[in-house]
């Protein structure tokens, strides 16, 4: 494995800045923010570290070559958006940026684009699973004629009042992973693997890792705390928001020695990313680097 970081918790370095702090730490990887230039929609939401839209084949072999230079690899170009919205527009301009990330991977010779399946809220399983095969046949056509694949993170994004009813990400589950492998099989479609999502659905992180190995195409290290006193007061049916928080790793529930054993089992040996989301450390740039470096101490043991 590859141990690296996620750029999305240094929104306000530059990609060099970012490249070159991954590299004094100690990564080997990070997987690059690539929303397109305008604000934020949410938290870790778009953030601009490469501005694909404004880049020529020149600036893209640039941005290859500084990580290189300095022994980082990009392990991925990372955009989560919603491409199969209810909002038309907005759906529309997810699906269009996604493929602009898929010709800019192909191009800086990555062949991995990170991002979400997406989801019509108001829309049953069943009715997304039909908007999914719509969607995502022709997007993924793109993808194999450039010889990129799609690593689709497994986050339900289903966590706070706006995003319900159904949320915003369909590929939160088994059940459903299945069924969008059968409706769009592609060996240029797999997972971009966060333990803290199956966590949160009470699920064991070890046993589908084992199962799911041959689709893993990339891997999130990120932690989230479920507190029990938040649950006795709001109810699991509440929204989730309310009762679970993101952790470094290590300081949640995630059971990450034995994540990390399931990888070793499968003999993965792909890019694994820290992704930091704790707000215990985000009072400063220098908290951040704190937690990020904390994180990387922590997952050194292990990887």
């Amino acid at each position: 494995m590859k141990l690296g970081l996620m750029s999305a918790i240094l929104p306000d370095l530059t990609f060099e800045k970012v490249i070159d702090y991954c590299a004094e730490t100690g990564f080997e990887c990070a997987e690059i923010c690539c929303w397109p230039k305008g604000k934020a929609t949410r938290r870790y939401g778009g953030i601009t570290h490469i501005d694909i839209e404004a880049a020529d084949a020149e600036k893209l072999a640039y941005y290859v070559h500084y990580a290189k230079e300095r022994g980082v690899t990009i392990s991925s170009l990372g955009y989560y958006p919603n491409p199969m919205d209810a909002d038309k527009e907005a759906a529309d301009k997810a699906r269009k940026h996604i493929r602009k990330l898929i010709d800019a991977s192909a191009a800086m010779g990555i062949g991995l684009i990170t991002t979400f399946i997406g989801k019509d809220k108001n829309l049953t399983v069943e009715e997304n699973l039909k908007l999914f095969k719509r969607v995502w046949t022709p997007i993924m056509k793109h993808a194999e004629q450039k010889r990129v694949r799609i690593a689709i993170e497994i986050c339900p994004m289903l966590f706070t009042k706006d995003e319900w009813p159904g949320g915003n990400n369909l590929a939160a589950a088994p059940y459903i992973w299945r069924q969008m492998f059968e409706l769009v099989p592609s060996d240029y479609l797999g997972l971009n693997w966060d333990p803290s999502h199956p966590y949160l659905q009470g699920m064991d992180n070890a046993a589908l890792v084992r199962e799911w190995g041959d689709k893993i195409f990339h891997v999130h290290f990120k932690d989230i705390l479920i507190r029990q006193d938040k649950l006795n007061e709001y109810g699991a049916f509440a929204y989730p928001a309310l009762w679970h928080f993101p952790k470094l790793p290590g300081l949640g529930g995630v059971d990450m020695p034995a994540f990390v054993s399931a990888l070793n089992d499968i003999r993965y040996d792909g890019y694994a990313v820290i992704e930091v989301e704790d707000k215990a450390f985000e009072g400063s740039l220098a908290d951040i680097k704190r937690g990020i470096e904390q994180s990387y101490r922590y997952m050194r043991t292990l990887v």
